[in-house]
């Protein structure tokens, strides 16, 4: 075990990442699902069919996030928030929510996590799938489904999504999200401005400046006043928000 300060960092972190930080319609904005959606994947859901005439059998839908800390309340962690984009990845590249079901359970075993946000399953996808084999043809089913034609395709659909997440050292669980890219100057860190986006190495949430920016009839020059950051800084902040309003 660490000792001294390195160590009570990170258990800072560690305790952050999975902290009931963001409710439904917030983690709904940040990823650009509908609230109602990210509920049913944060959640689960209830469902009622006819079987026969008059007659209902309601089912149970678990949860597709499979949540630790957070489990059975309202809110989202930010772990839980990078495994919602994680699902909505491979939702937006045709892979059926079914099938990420299947992949999450098997591949689960291997992680020994109920998070997929970590960089071995970012990175290192052919792997699992080849230890999950070893097991048998049975525990690699989940994973074979997201292959195509005999070729591994989670490294290519997910790339451009892990190279917008840091990941920790020792853990190996993502630590912070930079939802517009590295050079985007906007990200998420549980640690900073209570895990609101917020302008990146400057610990100022991305709201606060926008909320100034209208409120001084958008003009830029008298945000650089309140906040004596670049302009592509504050500019950044501004579209961000106004992406996530629109």
């Amino acid at each position: 075990m660490m000792d001294g300060p390195r160590a009570g960092n990170d258990d800072r972190l560690l305790e952050a990442l999975d902290f009931k930080t963001y409710g439904v319609a917030e983690a709904a904005r940040l990823v650009h699902i509908h609230p109602r959606r990210t509920s049913r994947w944060l959640q689960g859901y209830v469902y009622e069919y006819e079987v026969q005439p008059g007659r209902f059998k309601r089912t149970q839908q678990a949860p597709v996030v499979r949540r630790e800390a957070t489990e059975g309340t309202i809110y989202a962690s930010f772990l839980d928030l990078i495994d919602l984009l994680f699902v909505k990845q491979f939702l937006d590249h045709g892979i059926s929510l079914q099938r990420i079901r299947l992949a999450f359970d098997e591949a689960s075993l291997v992680l020994n996590t109920n998070h997929f946000a970590r960089q071995t399953f970012f990175t290192d996808g052919r792997s699992i799938y080849l230890r999950l084999a070893e097991f048998g043809p049975d525990r690699a089913e989940g994973i074979m489904q997201l292959m195509s034609g005999g070729q591994w395709t989670i490294a290519p659909i997910i790339e451009e999504l892990a190279s917008r997440i840091d990941f920790h050292e020792a853990t190996g669980l993502a630590r912070r999200w930079f939802p517009m890219g590295r050079e985007g100057h906007v990200v998420v860190d549980p640690l900073i401005a209570f895990g609101r986006p917020s302008l990146f190495r400057r610990g100022v949430a991305t709201e606060n400046v926008y909320d100034f920016f209208i409120g001084e009839g958008e003009e830029l020059h008298r945000v650089a006043g309140a906040f004596p950051f670049p302009p592509d800084e504050l500019m950044a902040a501004v579209h961000f928000e106004h992406e996530l309003a629109a």
